[in-house]
């Protein structure tokens, strides 16, 4: 039987790309950069199945250079850099993975929390740069313990973030589209993004990017905060107007920022959020360990292999075009 002809547009995990293999004609860029354009669209002429780290943008462009592409799979859950309406008029599946990232992200948001409330990184670089003769001049921080988070975007994450704070002595309180009819199992009380703003001490976003996210902390939503607040960006980089953000951090409109995306991504060495002492930034890491990259990666081949053999994906964003359970 031949084997079906497939694009990965950057190096996957060694059990993940082994299963892949076992079925697939496989080109896969290795380099550290992304893929060039004009080569990704030459090798997609003839594939069948690309298979996405979320490092390329799939459009009507790309989608119409790829006559024969049965299956697009992503080894992530944000999938901004998808048209999925267009995979859906050429009737292409779509998979993403989500659940399988739940524990480890909600871990690295409530670490940014902690990290920025005790101010880690920079009582690291006191002792590391030989300041620490006295304690006269740490950096001090803040309690948890009896103050007021607010949570935006209460999905499976957030609740995940909830459990971890109120085991720390936290108020919890959040804002969503719709409320959360387990919320009282939660201890979380729900209220209008204006009241979580000027309410929060510590204020985590974990909405996923859309038209409506886009732009949803800027200059008003800022001046709404306390000025001790502490703002955790664990969601995507353009959420949040960087511009305001650099501002209300300079003019101690907010005492802190804890990013783990930025916008732009990555952020260039002169980036003038740098230049400030009260923000910390990780490089995107919330999935970033052993175990949770191997189980994305198992959940993309997963949806990469269905959708080559024309059977149902297991986790598809686009269900109207998904392969019926048992089709040929």
């Amino acid at each position: 039987m031949a084997k079906y002809k497939v694009v990965l547009t950057k190096e996957t995990w060694p059990a993940a790309m082994e299963r892949i293999e076992q079925h697939c004609e496989v080109k896969v860029w290795k380099e550290a950069e992304p893929i060039p354009r004009t080569l990704l669209l030459e090798w997609l002429k003839d594939a069948e199945g690309l298979f996405s780290t979320g490092d390329v943008k799939v459009d009507e462009d790309l989608l119409a250079n790829a006559h024969q592409l049965r299956v697009v799979a992503q080894s992530s859950v944000g999938y901004d850099n998808i048209d999925i309406d267009a995979c859906t008029r050429r009737g292409i599946p779509f998979g993403n993975t989500p659940g399988v990232l739940v524990e480890t992200t909600a871990d690295l948001a409530f670490a940014l929390l902690l990290g920025a409330a005790r101010r880690i990184h920079e009582c690291w670089d006191f002792v590391k740069s030989g300041k620490w003769e006295s304690t006269n001049n740490i950096p001090f921080g803040v309690d948890l313990y009896g103050k007021t988070l607010g949570i935006v975007g209460m999905g499976d994450i957030g609740c995940a973030v909830a459990r971890r704070a109120k085991a720390c002595g936290l108020n919890i309180i959040y804002y969503n589209r719709t409320r959360r009819m387990d919320d009282q199992l939660l201890e979380a009380r729900y209220v209008d993004f204006r009241d979580l703003l000027q309410e929060s001490d510590f204020i985590i976003t974990l909405v996923p990017l859309s038209n409506q996210s886009r732009g949803m902390f800027g200059a008003k939503e800022f001046a709404q905060m306390k000025p001790s607040a502490y703002f955790i960006n664990a969601a995507r980089g353009s959420i949040v107007n960087t511009e305001a953000l650099y501002e209300a951090l300079k003019s101690k409109q907010i005492a802190y920022a804890a990013l783990d995306v930025t916008d732009p991504e990555p952020l260039a060495g002169d980036n003038p959020l740098l230049s400030l002492p009260n923000i910390l930034i990780t490089p995107h890491i919330g999935s970033a360990t052993y175990e949770t990259r191997n189980r994305m990666a198992h959940l993309a081949a997963d949806n990469l292999l269905a959708g080559l053999g024309r059977q149902a994906l297991p986790t598809c964003v686009n269900p109207t075009v998904n392969y019926p359970q048992g089709a040929l």
